[in-house]
């Protein structure tokens, strides 16, 4: 059983979404969310492999595909915040139902070993004046403080079409810190494919600094692009 043992006074934050993005209304004005930033930020190579992959399937199914995608992820992440506050949880019994299931128990076989104690779960943060974001645990791996975030998959990615997830973790650590005196420098993607293939991918403490420089940048230009 894992231990939930908040340690932090965590404030919920209003979320605002719109046909621009989404912003959290937070003590310091209403703020782009991380996901925003990153995806107005994307570099022409991503926004043209996402186009051609619109254009290979079609329209119409591109976006069955995002919807089927999105819905197998938020019962996923449903059960796997559950269980990590010690919830029971029934995610029903339908096709997209027990497919989300069977993701979270090979998310759950592969990190509960690792995950010692959770300090809040969709944890919403902010760092003032410049971004805000949930993220879904916040708690000890391996004996230290991290950042972690489940995901989803149609299919196994590769390491190079991850880098904002590790800009993710970076901007809730960075805010983590900021806002409750923490020196967070570790975080982690748990992620599950559609066929059952677990894949972490971690930011480590040797890379934080790395990490935190790109995402520097990619705030510069989205600030940029917003005068």
């Amino acid at each position: 059983m894992i231990t939930y043992n908040p340690q932090y006074n965590y404030q919920p934050l209003l979320r605002i979404d719109s046909d621009t993005g989404r912003k959290y209304n937070t003590p310091t004005g209403n703020l782009p969310s991380v996901t925003t930033i990153l995806s107005a930020t994307k570099s022409e190579e991503s926004k043209q492999m996402l186009q051609k992959w619109k254009d290979r399937v079609g329209e119409s199914e591109a976006k069955r595909i995002t919807a089927e995608a999105s819905n197998v992820g938020t019962i996923m992440h449903s059960i796997l915040e559950n269980w990590v506050l010690n919830k029971e949880y029934d995610p029903g019994n339908n096709l997209i139902h027990r497919q989300a299931k069977m993701m979270a128990d090979e998310v759950k076989k592969n990190i509960s070993p690792f995950i010692s104690e959770i300090w809040g779960s969709e944890v919403n943060l902010y760092y003032p004046d410049l971004y805000a974001g949930t993220t879904d645990l916040v708690g000890m791996w391996k004996g230290k403080p991290a950042i972690l975030d489940f995901k989803q998959t149609n299919k196994p990615k590769k390491l190079e079409h991850v880098t904002d997830y590790y800009l993710q973790l970076t901007a809730y650590a960075l805010a983590h810190n900021e806002l409750y005196g923490t020196d967070i420098k570790e975080g982690h993607i748990l992620m599950c494919s559609r066929d059952l293939q677990y894949q972490q991918f971690d930011l480590l403490p040797e890379n934080f600094n790395y990490w935190e420089d790109q995402l520097l940048a990619k705030l510069e230009i989205y600030y940029n692009l917003s005068k």
